[in-house]
């Protein structure tokens, strides 16, 4: 079987991906054995379109997942995806606008069916876009967290948790979106500095003359007002402590009290309390026992509570309070003033503090054993300092409001009844009648929110409340990788729900993935027209060079920055590994299958050289992978392959290869083809497809007993248990290629074609040593001959460390002109090298220019200084 003159990366990635899947390579089986390795997808929602994000987290996920298959682990990946609540209900909201309709006109029943239908359409589209990437997820177990078993799972806990005193209900002030007219827990809001506007308004004494003057951002909200406070230990308000002030417009008696939680230096010092319409006030409410008046209904309009302003938009509300206190002289003035408003982070509504019944989870004593699980490093974060975020929200974690007012998800399982009221019965399944009268029963109307059935997904997804094999086998999972962003959303609550249901946490490692920016360093983002679709860049370049670029860039604690370039870099790795392939295969012709094993002790020093840089890139790729290093494991990767084996042992092989000792021949022959395959198995977690494509044409060649049909199940790689080289053999293949790479600089110095072969000259080498490396040098840096002679005439020398090296110039070759022509150059690169380092020591600069052109401007000083160097290294040698 031959390969192909290029790489047909479609045609492959198609082809191995469907016949993996086919003969259940990915499928697990509790029964099977073995260490265990376990993994969930985190889900994504059911709305969504694959992004780089994702592209880095399922090539992360799939290199540990493939790594450890191949270990001979029992594997397990599960993919699914999540309802996504309000993600969802909104874009079916948005299909069913645009035919004239809402979801009231359709009813809840009509408009649930509708989004199963919705799903039943779109909602597997990213996990398509996920296999095209290559996971390889055990897609037989594939799970929705509305799927029957999940939800009875979600049933099963809410009850737990009630049951527990861990659920109540209260009216309390929550974060509310009207556009979408749920409530928010607090992470579902984004808070965005705003160019706002400080109203003062006067509010008059009840009785006598005077006023206090309080400053707002909300001048609407204040037709909620129950008192007005200032400080205790602001002098400017002590003597009217207690008075009674009158509430402007509305005529209302509030009275003035003191609360430690006022800011003295804001505004005035004296602020409005409307306890239904902010947290802070909410709060101070509680403590004082001021009456909650709510002046808006749940789409943020005026409610009759507003008086003359009922009806109107919060916005024009404003616009008409503020009119009316400036026509009763009540409005003092009006500064600008930039404050950070919260807006809903679904669809960018300015959310609502509104008092309402809601669902809440009391979280601090789940918090605790989730926090002591991370501190006693039963789960650890890589990289570490992200355990510092996690333990910063958790140690100040409020109650998680979990109700949420949509038709589109897990409904409460509690149950009220309209003859007798009452608390509501909480149960698995709903009561046939109202135990206290017998009248019939209505299910709570909220659903849960979409975290709480994502925060059992590491056991839900198992069988979980059923004590299956699955959950027996694959709980606690291995490895969790995930993005910083969801830490407080997702992270959490998995190892608070975990620890709860299953007394162990839900992951024994979190690895938090870096942001992937464009090229110029920037976050991408729709406004910026800077998004990259990762499925445009797989058609461009080939899932392998993609995966390989994301994982190559995948460094601990630092930003991802994609270019064009690299994953340029990427394909024309995948296209040497692809020719190395194709000389190998070239020079087999003719053996025998399997090749005849060899004696590695007697073999030469460049075949004992390559293996054993083999064994150390094998060492050194398994402990990257296993540290979660996945940069320094392609990093490793690309250094063997492209330069050790490709760059020089393939060069230096061609020699026996060719010999008429057949022994050389079937020395070399072999050591070619034990590279090739381990290199193979060590590239396929990362380039899982053009892997399976050489390899299938190169296992008939291997020595080995048990070979499977398909890389994606071979064995991974492990160092060969046999004598390694001697620091004298090691030295001297190192200085081997140092001189190479030296001639060949001199070489191209000194005018030489890559056809034509100069004469070479040596000095201060041991004579053991020159013995042993001079036939490679001349070999590799293509040489007509290599002498003994430090100071050869009309030789220009390079000198190392250990020797020196150097080669007679071309016979055409125009020394004065090359001479000139890079004191010219230098003196150019001289005076960019002044200038930046000017730019770079100017306060001035340092002061004023942004952080990216500081950056670039550095940068740039680092390259020239390199070409400086460069330049003066090589006029010192052609000085001689």
């Amino acid at each position: 079987m031959e390969l192909s003159k290029t790489f047909d990366s479609k045609s492959a990635e198609e082809r191995w991906f469907e016949k993996w899947v086919e003969l259940g390579y990915f499928t697990a089986d509790p029964k099977r054995g073995g260490p265990v390795f376990s993994i969930v997808i985190p889900p994504p929602n059911v709305t969504g379109q694959l992004h780089l994000g994702h592209a880095l987290n399922v090539t992360l996920h799939d290199v540990v997942v493939r790594t450890r298959r191949m270990q001979g682990f029992n594997t397990l990946w599960l993919p699914g995806t999540d309802h996504a609540g309000i993600a969802t209900q909104n874009v079916v909201e948005r299909e069913l606008a645009k035919e004239g309709a809402n979801r009231h006109q359709l009813g809840r029943d009509a408009f649930v069916e509708r989004v199963w239908k919705w799903r039943e359409t779109y909602g597997s589209r990213i996990m398509h876009q996920l296999r095209r990437l290559g996971a390889s997820c055990d897609w037989s177990r594939e799970r929705f967290t509305l799927d029957p078993e999940l939800s009875r799972a979600v049933t099963e806990a809410f009850v737990r948790l009630y049951k527990d005193g861990l659920i109540y209900r209260d009216r309390r002030l929550i974060n509310w979106c009207p556009r979408c007219e749920t409530a928010l827990s607090d992470l579902e809001v984004d808070h965005r500095q705003t160019d706002g506007r400080l109203w003062y308004i006067r509010y008059p004494f009840a009785e006598g003359a005077g006023s206090i003057t309080v400053a707002t951002t909300r001048p609407e909200t204040m037709l909620g007002d129950t008192a007005v406070a200032v400080n205790p230990s602001d002098y400017r308000y002590r003597q009217h402590i207690g008075k009674k002030l009158r509430l402007p417009l509305l005529g209302r008696e509030l009275a003035l009290i003191a609360d430690e939680a006022v800011d003295p230096k804001f505004g005035t010092g004296a602020v409005k309390v409307t306890p239904a319409h902010d947290p802070a006030d909410f709060e101070i409410g509680r403590r004082h026992d001021l009456p909650q008046i709510s002046v808006m209904d749940e789409h943020a309009r005026m409610n009759a509570e507003a008086g003359a302003y009922a009806g109107l938009s919060r916005e024009e509300c404003r616009k008409r309070v503020v009119e009316d206190l400036e026509r009763d002289g009540l409005l003092e003035k009006v500064e600008p003033h930039q404050h950070a408003v919260g807006v809903c982070s679904r669809c960018d509504t300015v959310a609502e503090p509104m008092l309402s019944w809601q669902w809440f989870v009391k979280t601090k004593p789940l918090a605790e054993p989730a926090i002591a699980a991370v501190r006693e490093g039963r789960t650890v974060f890589h990289p570490k300092f992200w355990e510092n975020t996690y333990f910063g929200w958790m140690e100040n974690i409020h109650d998680w409001c979990i109700s949420r007012q949509l038709w589109w998800g897990h409904r409460i399982p509690a149950w009220w009844c309209d003859h007798c009221g009452g608390d509501p019965i909480v149960a698995l399944t709903a009561p046939d009648k109202c135990p206290k009268c017998g009248g019939s029963m209505r299910q709570d109307e909220d659903v849960l929110d979409t975290w709480f059935s994502s925060g059992m997904w590491p056991f839900s997804t198992l069988g979980w409340p059923d004590n299956t094999e699955d959950l027996k086998t694959y709980y606690p999972t291995s490895l969790l990788v995930t993005g910083f962003d969801i830490i407080f959303f997702w992270v959490a609550r998995m190892m608070m729900l975990g620890l709860k249901f299953m007394d162990d946490a839900p992951f024994r490692a979190v690895y938090i993935t870096p942001l992937v920016r464009d090229q110029f360093g920037k976050k991408m983002t729709k406004s910026r027209g800077n998004v990259v679709d990762p499925l445009e860049i797989v058609d461009r370049y080939g899932t392998d060079a993609v995966r390989f670029t994301l994982a190559q860039l995948a460094v601990q604690g630092r930003d991802l920055i994609l270019s064009d370039d690299r994953l340029a870099a990427s394909r024309a790795f995948a296209n040497k590994i692809w020719n190395a392939a194709r000389f190998v295969m070239l020079n087999l012709e003719g053996a025998p299958q399997p090749l005849a094993p060899v004696e590695t002790d007697k073999l030469r020093l460049a075949e004992r050289w390559i293996l054993d840089r083999l064994d150390n890139a094998i060492h050194e790729v398994t402990r990257a992978i296993e540290a979660y290093e996945f940069n320094l494991a392609a990093l490793t990767l690309y250094q063997f392959i492209w330069h050790e084996f490709c760059d020089w042992y393939i060069e230096l092989s061609k020699e026996p290869l060719k010999a008429d000792d057949k022994e050389q021949v079937k020395a070399a022959r072999w050591v070619l083809v034990r590279c090739l395959d381990q290199l193979l198995r060590l590239l396929h977690p990362f380039m899982p497809f053009i892997s399976e494509e050489i390899w299938q044409v190169i296992w008939h060649y291997i020595d080995a007993p048990d070979l499977p049909a398909h890389l994606a199940i071979a064995n991974f790689p492990v160092p060969a248990d046999r004598p390694r080289m001697s620091d004298t053999e090691q030295v001297a293949m190192t200085h081997c290629i140092e001189a190479t790479s030296e001639i060949n600089s001199l070489r191209s110095l000194l005018g030489w074609h890559p056809g034509e072969r100069p004469k070479a000259f040596y000095g201060r080498v041991g004579i053991e040593e020159i013995r042993e490396i001079k036939p490679y040098i001349m070999t590799l840096a293509k040489l007509q001959s290599l002498d003994r002679d430090p100071h050869a005439d009309g030789a220009r020398y390079s000198r190392l460390d250990w020797g020196t090296f150097g080669i007679e110039a071309s016979p055409n070759f125009d020394l004065e002109k090359a001479r000139a022509s890079r004191s010219k150059k230098l003196e150019e690169i001289k005076k960019l090298v002044d200038q930046h380092a000017r730019r770079l020591d100017n306060p001035e600069f340092n002061s004023k220019a942004s952080e990216d052109i500081r950056q670039q401007t550095t940068e740039n000083f680092v390259r020239l200084k390199m070409q400086q160097r460069a330049l003066e290294e090589e006029l010192a040698q052609l000085n001689g």
